[in-house]
């Protein structure tokens, strides 16, 4: 299927600090929007003013970046959606963590974003190293649970139902509905309760 994600590849971007809420990542006053589109530009709206430029989605050396690198229970608080649309706005499409908030996590996967978790001493040696190097190139494979950047190479993990939606594709309800439409019809078809509508 084309929903399949085996592999993200790109730029890494550092984000340290433990405990990062829903509201940090896209507060609440955005979350009035119709659509997630735009949300992008309000990833982190109160951290990236209050840091006055200094914020990481705000550094020029990260800009176009598609891995974000996290610490300790990244996404906790509120259960809202808008969290990882906004960051998937922005253009990242694949976090690394120590751990991940566990509502956060299904919203990712719901939409085909890998969150993989690693021990802290990995974690921190990845966002040492694209501190150091913003431009070294990242790559987060499902199929082997590694995470390659640059020489350094550390161990993923992910739990086997997530990880085999994410490689078998299936993770998209959407995308699988409509690859099968024709059993949809054909199921649908032979439901009595589907007809009562055009009864006289």
């Amino acid at each position: 299927m084309v929903s399949e994600v085996k592999a993200v590849s790109g730029r890494g971007i550092p984000l340290v600090g433990d405990d990062i809420d829903t509201d940090r990542i896209i507060p609440a006053r955005y979350l009035r929007c119709v659509t997630f589109d735009g949300l992008g530009e309000h990833a982190f709206a109160d951290d990236r003013t209050g840091l006055k430029g200094e914020h990481p989605f705000d550094q020029k050396q990260y800009q176009g970046a598609s891995i974000l690198i996290v610490n300790r229970n990244f996404g906790c608080g509120s259960s809202r959606e808008h969290a990882p649309q906004a960051i998937a706005k922005w253009g990242i499409q694949a976090l690394i963590g120590e751990s991940f908030a566990e509502i956060f996590f299904g919203n990712c996967v719901a939409m085909g974003i890998p969150c993989v978790t690693a021990d802290a001493a990995t974690v921190k040696q990845l966002q040492e190293i694209v501190t150091n190097n913003p431009q070294v190139s990242m790559t987060v494979n499902l199929e082997t649970m590694q995470v390659q950047c640059g020489d350094f190479t550390g161990t993923v993990s992910m739990g086997e139902g997530a990880k085999n939606m994410f490689v078998a594709g299936t993770w998209d309800a959407c995308g699988q509905l409509v690859a099968s439409s024709e059993q949809v019809r054909a199921t649908a078809a032979k439901l009595p309760y589907i007809s009562w509508s055009k009864v006289a």
